[in-house]
């Protein structure tokens, strides 16, 4: 079975289930209904009452019952017609609301599901697509092959050398998946690595993505290569820096985090469906049903946008929403209302209590994975500028802080380890004086790449300003992060930055501490930065665990 009828069956037993919650949920309205008073008006008992019938008008199509939906919806009319008047009902009101709701009972009890409404598939698709981090280099100057397989293998690149054509020719009849550094001058042909890459590039649907390495670039030069499938030329001395980006571009050595959406909605199988469309699309979805526990949702899933119903017992979806934007965090997160409300000025309403857009139930799976994604993309493009350094991406001062926080937050609540580094380049005004601020630019880049390349997603790395950078280890104590922060500043003293003709190297120091040991973030980022003080007064390229222990 695959993944399309995969979705198509589990909609199939949702519906099922809505079908089998019918009859309670009449026998409730029916009851919410006796219940009214004869002789005054009761607010709460009627807006029970309404709520219910609004909410099976919205989620009924949904599952497959259009006409019950329809239906639905004309009764929910009736009674917002009843309720402007906040009269008690009359004998002759209140039993047309009791034929009405015996006519949705024999509605449901009659109609087949209607299976087409629910036939909408949503395709998955892969959010990154996974090449091969393998490189291939020929290059029959041994120094420099081997010098780029030292540097590329700090990057986590596996790579293999090639001195020779034939011998390229023979691995590349088993490769598939590999990324060529290719240089095109060799000893029995100063074309001869373009001339092999056009033959092995002959008949594959895919060509195989190659760098070209060359001192010369002469243009034909260049458009041979170009013909041979090169998708980058780099003239030597390579610059490792540019190198690595190209490659980034080319690989991908970590998945992509699924975005996350948060659904509050009290009718669980309208949550179980929109979940289950949106998990099939590839998201990561956390339902809450009382809306009185989100607090906690938002905190321990950080979602990228909220679904929120606008009818809810004991607290309505604009009130929410009001409350949400009043929590600094998340003043930003999009927030979509999905409801059955049909009344434009209370859709505008919501929006202005602080709602980013409004979708009527019933809603297709398509049109909700549309919907949900293109307000995601739009949110973390804005809040990409906001929280982004433009230099390296990483995060920036504010944002890594408020980071620092939220997993401070998380980490205690789950009796969790955490640590928190801080990471200084050693010497770089000399870098800047001597070379110049573009180079400076590249070296703090080779850090920020390495850093991000070298820890897990579900670690944070920041730019703190300058040189200086935030890394929040999550799960991981002080022992621990002082070995992962050791071997990163190990192999960043051995990459050799290029300025012009002249080559060099830097190293970094290292101040971290471990959350078990500090109160809040003020102190915790207090510890980091007095134990890198102490890195740097100790020699530098070390690093230092809060309160006195050092590596080297």
């Amino acid at each position: 079975m695959n993944n399309s009828e995969k979705f198509q069956e589990a909609l199939k037993q949702l519906s099922d289930a809505y079908a089998a919650q019918l009859p309670e949920k009449f026998r409730n309205m029916m009851l919410t209904l006796d219940a009214l008073p004869q002789n005054q008006w009761d607010e709460e008992g009627f807006q029970t009452l309404y709520r219910m019938v609004h909410s099976l008008s919205g989620s009924s199509k949904t599952f497959g019952f259009p006409a019950l939906g329809d239906a639905a919806r004309t009764l929910e009319h009736h009674l917002k017609m009843l309720g402007e008047a906040k009269r008690a009902l009359s004998s002759t009101q209140r039993d047309q609301v009791y034929e009405q709701l015996a006519a949705l009972n024999q509605l449901a009890i009659r109609q087949e599901h209607a299976d087409a409404d629910l036939a909408g598939t949503v395709s998955a698709e892969s959010a990154v697509a996974h090449a091969s981090c393998q490189v291939y280099i020929v290059e029959d100057e041994s120094s420099l092959a081997v010098e780029l397989k030292t540097q590329l293998s700090y990057f986590g690149y596996d790579v293999s050398v090639f001195y020779a054509l034939n011998d390229f020719k023979v691995a590349m009849q088993q490769s598939r998946d590999v990324v060529v550094l290719m240089d095109i001058n060799f000893p029995e042909d100063p074309l001869g690595g373009i001339h092999v890459m056009n033959e092995i590039q002959r008949g594959r649907a895919t060509p195989i993505p190659v760098i070209f390495l060359s001192a010369h670039g002469e243009f034909d030069i260049r458009l041979e290569a170009v013909r041979a499938g090169g998708i980058a030329y780099m003239n030597k001395p390579v610059n490792l820096g540019v190198l690595v980006d190209k490659l980034d571009e080319l690989t991908s050595v970590k998945a992509a985090e699924a975005d996350r959406v948060l659904i509050v909605d009290d009718e669980v199988a309208l949550t179980d469906y929109y979940a289950a469309a949106l998990e099939q699309a590839g998201l990561s979805v956390r339902v809450a049903n009382n809306p009185l526990h989100v607090l906690n949702d938002l905190l321990e899933f950080s979602p990228d946008l909220i679904l929120i119903d606008m009818y809810m017992p004991e607290c309505n979806g604009m009130e929410l929403a009001k409350l949400i934007r009043q929590l600094d965090d998340f003043i930003g997160i999009p927030i979509v209302f999905l409801s059955a409300e049909t009344d434009m000025d209370k859709q505008l309403a919501a929006i202005g209590m602080g709602g980013d857009d409004f979708l009527c139930k019933p809603i297709s799976p398509q049109h909700l994975v549309s919907s949900v994604t293109s307000r995601i993309r739009r949110s973390q493009l804005l809040r990409s500028f906001m929280v982004r350094d433009s230099l390296t991406g990483l995060l920036n001062h504010t944002a890594i802080k408020d980071q620092l926080a939220r997993e401070m937050a998380r980490a205690k609540r789950h009796n969790k380890p955490l640590s928190f580094a801080m990471v200084d380049i050693d010497f770089f005004k000399n870098v800047n004086d001597s070379y110049g601020h573009p180079v400076g630019d590249r070296v703090i880049k080779s850090l920020s790449r390495l850093l991000k390349q070298r820890l897990r997603e579900i670690d944070a790395v920041g730019r703190y300003g300058g040189e200086e950078f935030a890394v929040i280890l999550v799960d991981t104590d002080g022992q621990t992060a002082i070995k992962v922060m050791d071997t990163i500043r190990h192999d960043f003293s051995l990459l050799r930055h290029l300025a012009g003709d002249i080559e060099f190297s830097v190293s970094f120091s290292c101040g971290i501490a471990d959350m078990s040991d500090y109160a809040d973030v003020s102190k915790m980022a207090d510890a980091a930065d007095r134990a890198l003080y102490q890195a740097k007064h100790a020699g530098r390229n070390r690093v230092v665990l809060a309160d006195g222990e050092s590596t080297r």
